[in-house]
């Protein structure tokens, strides 16, 4: 499988195994399955609530000699209830701790966006902080302790645009070598991929299919990925799903992903998409999708009671 190579020559598999939005009941046999069939990464995060199943789940796969843990490129993410430099570390540990890891290989700040301790998604004024009260600059800084210290290999961030880039970028010492965000033939974020590619950050695509489980009242009119025309019609031409050749799009541009399943024969599937050569013709069919949507479009941070607004998120 292609890697991408951190600065230091660290590598990180391509293709890695996603667990937003999969239940803890579910999600220690997914990781299991995961690592089963070849995966080595696997993308977690505190909020995600199942941190301590699927550090059963890779305990469960070492302890059957499936792996060692230096074989394996874990990620989590920080919280926004842990922007203040003294909840970082804590917020790290928690998750190293319902992980069963001494260290993780990615940490990321998941969102620009801060809550109060405690707070798991904010709904009244009081329950945020503000840049002025918690400046961006403030949560890199002890996310760099956190590397220097060894708890983590590399860190990056998640849903930061070019304008929340750059003011870390300003910073001194160490910077983000690695973006997640929502990427898919509806949302390719060219600007931002071009921007990440010219200050040396990696990309990871999350969401790649669409997240077609995000079907709640109000996205029940968004367009569907996995039924577009143009896309069906390049699975057909490979003998492959529909999902395949979506990751196989990721894969093409040299940009991580990360699809999320919990069902053994998809988690499989999903994997053999790193096998899949897209040609310049897929690739222009692609390009030309007339469809332009994000579906994980942050409106539940920018309510009426919140200080922050959509352009703190995403460029326009």
């Amino acid at each position: 499988m292609k890697n991408l190579i951190f600065k230091n020559g660290d590598k990180m598999p391509i293709l890695g195994l996603g667990t937003w939005k999969s239940k803890p009941g579910e999600v220690r046999k997914a990781v299991y399955w995961a690592i089963e069939a070849g995966y080595r990464h696997i993308d977690c995060a505190a909020i995600y609530q199942n941190e301590r199943e699927v550090g059963q789940g890779i305990a469960d796969a070492m302890a059957d000699g499936l792996v060692k843990r230096k074989d394996l490129f874990i990620t989590s993410k920080l919280w926004n209830d842990s922007h203040r430099h003294e909840d970082v570390k804590p917020a790290l540990e928690k998750s190293l701790s319902d992980l069963r890891l001494d260290s993780l290989d990615l940490y990321l700040v998941h969102w620009p966006i801060a809550f109060k301790p405690g707070i798991g998604f904010a709904t009244h004024r009081e329950e945020f902080y503000t840049y002025q009260d918690v400046p961006l600059t403030q949560t890199w800084e002890a996310i760099q302790e956190q590397k220097s210290s060894g708890l983590t290999k590399h860190i990056g961030v998640s849903n930061f645009n070019q304008g929340k880039l750059k003011e870390i970028l300003g910073m001194e010492g160490e910077k983000p070598e690695m973006n997640q965000v929502e990427m898919h033939p509806f949302l390719p974020q060219k600007n931002l991929v071009n921007f990440c590619a010219e200050n040396g950050i990696l990309l990871t695509a999350y969401s790649p299919l669409g997240s077609p489980d995000s079907r709640a009242d109000r996205h029940k009119n968004d367009p569907k990925l996995l039924e577009n025309a143009v896309v069906a019609e390049i699975a057909r031409k490979h003998n492959a799903s529909v999902g395949q050749v979506l990751i196989a799009w990721s894969i093409s541009r040299d940009i991580a992903v990360i699809p999320k399943s919990v069902n053994k024969d998809r988690i499989i599937e999903n994997l053999k998409a790193a096998e899949l050569d897209l040609d310049q013709q897929d690739l222009d069919h692609f390009a030309n999708i007339e469809v332009n949507h994000r579906f994980v479009d942050g409106s539940f941070f920018t309510g009426p009671q919140s200080p922050y607004k959509l352009t703190d998120l995403w460029d326009s």
